[in-house]
């Protein structure tokens, strides 16, 4: 791959014909339309996703005549040139400059690029950055790409991705998952963690279409012309989850739920029973893990251990062991109501506190509270081959 090194390009000559997409939230064109902004390799813009700190940070450091790091530009012909790494900067400069947003000045007072005084619109406008011009294989290119990191925010997995197989397939899956102006964006957040911005709805797509294989699938499909597929099995996990839970709880935000989907579809399930039964379950103040909850209901209710059941504390433990022994050893009998009634040595056998586990007298899972008047204490083995019944 070779370099150029250009130092004198301005702001004014990078903004000079800047176009940006509000509905898509990215830097197009700038250079007088000889830059592309955002090729289909390049994240979304997001800068303004945190109230804009990162964006005012980069004008402020050019009023200042602080640096605000190399640009590299990729060649791809005589006449057209895309951004490499920069593409953050420069859109948050065409964005300033075509007054999308305000910085405040040294009173605190907010100051738009077309409000403010000639001398700093100037230092803006003539401020010359430093590029480099790179001209390479479309794999060196990539494979450079892939090394950066872009103003100590680095590239997430799926933005990797996104770069190594751009092409139709990744364009079309950006303008449907990675658009935060889509209206269905707040229905799927109720199941998907992240941001539109940064890629994490699409990656949960394919995530759930390709069974784990991301990188796998979008090579397969990098050149299709239709997400059909895509948007077909992940609309289908979604109505899927919807329909059997009624309830939108915050705790179901993030769960594995292709691979529940997988798991669980071919189930029917009675939507206002499922609901009772979360109801009960929320209400209930021995589950420590309400993320538990759904795949425990989904499998029949029968897996306690997805919910991480309150166990009985150190002091309710000892309390039943000191009672239990002293009766025990009144009647000449095990302390283990499980050996007392055995055949062997142990029938008589005074267990340890170490040697015995907490146990629930009526099972949790049948109503059973986790106090002290459910609490018996069994030797490990019989506590373990119960648990196991």
């Amino acid at each position: 791959m070779e370099t150029t090194l250009k130092t004198d390009i301005t702001v004014k000559d990078i903004c000079e014909g800047f176009v940006y997409n509000e509905l898509e939230g990215k830097g197009l064109f700038g250079l007088s339309g000889k830059l592309t902004i955002q090729p289909e390799y390049q994240r979304n813009y997001i800068y303004a996703s945190d109230n804009g700190k990162k964006e005012m940070a980069v004008i402020e450091s050019i009023l200042k005549e602080y640096p605000i790091g190399l640009i590299y530009f990729n060649k791809v012909s005589e006449s057209n040139l895309e951004v490499l790494d920069g593409q953050q900067r420069i859109t948050s400069l065409g964005r300033f400059i075509t007054d999308k947003f305000a910085i405040k000045d040294e009173n605190g007072m907010e100051q738009y690029f077309s409000g403010m005084a000639e001398d700093k619109q100037n230092r803006i406008l003539n401020t010359t950055l430093l590029i480099y011009e790179c001209e390479g294989k479309e794999s060196e290119i990539k494979e450079w790409f892939k090394t950066i990191n872009i103003a100590g925010v680095p590239l997430n997995n799926q933005e990797l991705l996104n770069a190594v197989y751009s092409g139709p397939f990744v364009t079309l899956g950006k303008e449907e998952f990675s658009n935060s102006q889509n209206a269905n964006i707040q229905k799927w957040s109720a199941y998907i963690k992240g941001s539109a911005n940064r890629q994490e709805f699409l990656e949960r797509a394919l995530d759930w279409v390709s069974k784990g294989n991301i990188g796998d699938y979008m090579s397969r499909h990098r050149s299709d012309k239709n997400i059909t597929e895509l948007k077909t099995y992940f609309n289908s996990v979604i109505d899927w989850v919807s329909s059997v839970f009624n309830d939108v709880e915050s705790e179901m935000r993030g769960l594995e739920w292709g691979r529940l989907y997988e798991e669980y579809h071919k189930k029917a399930y009675n939507p206002a029973k499922v609901s009772a039964e979360l109801r009960k379950l929320y209400a209930d103040p021995y589950v420590k893990n309400r993320k538990g909850i759904f795949e425990y209901i989904l499998g029949g209710s029968v897996d306690t251990k997805l919910l991480e059941v309150r166990v009985f504390d150190e002091a309710t433990k000892k309390a039943v062991y000191k009672t239990q022994t002293a009766k025990a050893e009144k009647k000449g009998k095990s302390n283990c109501s499980h050996c007392a009634m055995g055949h062997n040595a142990n029938k008589n056998k005074i267990w340890s506190f170490g040697e015995m586990d907490a146990d629930h007298v009526t099972a949790w899972s049948k109503g059973g509270a986790t106090d002290i008047k459910n609490c018996e204490m069994l030797c490990k083995t019989h506590n373990r081959a119960k648990g196991n019944r």
